[in-house]
């Protein structure tokens, strides 16, 4: 028999797409003042994996990863996709989105990305939203799978995951001694 725990908190990140730094820049500033402090900001990185946002966003297009302080509870992620897609609407311009911004978490054994889209490999969340289980983390690195982005999988992409990776065992950590100090 399964006995139920409580899930460990995930490391929120999120993935901006824009034709600019400059837009990147007041999209995560927006972002900070809802979900906190920035930890964790990837190089500005070349777009160019699919022509699928250019007739809408333009081009070229850069992207951003940058993740938050605060670790968020897994059952989240579908709220805050929700919240992602209000802000792409008011950023968006004669009815074109100027940013993409795609919410996901980081947990030790796996990479999980939210999406308005069912597909076979997503699970429904709540509120029109699906988690996407995009990576798992296996022989020391994230590994794409069948469905997972290209980009994803760009070395790059993977070097920054490990570092976030990294960074969130050690906030783990951190939790586990704090508890430990006020029992």
């Amino acid at each position: 028999m399964s006995i139920p725990q409580d899930p460990k908190p995930a490391k929120l990140f999120m993935s901006v797409i824009a034709d600019s730094a400059g837009n990147i820049a007041q999209v995560l500033s927006r972002l900070t003042k809802r979900y906190g402090i920035l930890d964790f900001v990837s190089a500005l990185l070349a777009f160019d994996y699919t022509d699928y946002y250019y007739a809408e966003m333009g081009q070229p297009l850069v992207r951003r990863f940058a993740s938050f302080e605060d670790l968020i509870p897994q059952e989240g992620l579908a709220q805050i996709k929700v919240q992602t897609n209000l802000l792409e609407t008011e950023q968006s311009a004669g009815g074109n989105r100027r940013v993409n911004i795609d919410p996901g978490y980081l947990l030790a054994e796996r990479l999980v990305l939210a999406s308005g889209k069912n597909y076979a490999h997503r699970i429904y969340l709540s509120s029109g939203i699906y988690a996407d289980l995009t990576m798992v983390y296996r022989d020391r690195d994230y590994r794409p799978l069948a469905w997972t982005y290209p980009d994803y999988a760009e070395p790059k992409v993977r070097t920054w995951l490990r570092g976030l990776r990294e960074k969130y065992l050690l906030q783990l950590r951190g939790k586990e001694q704090t508890v430990e100090n006020t029992e």
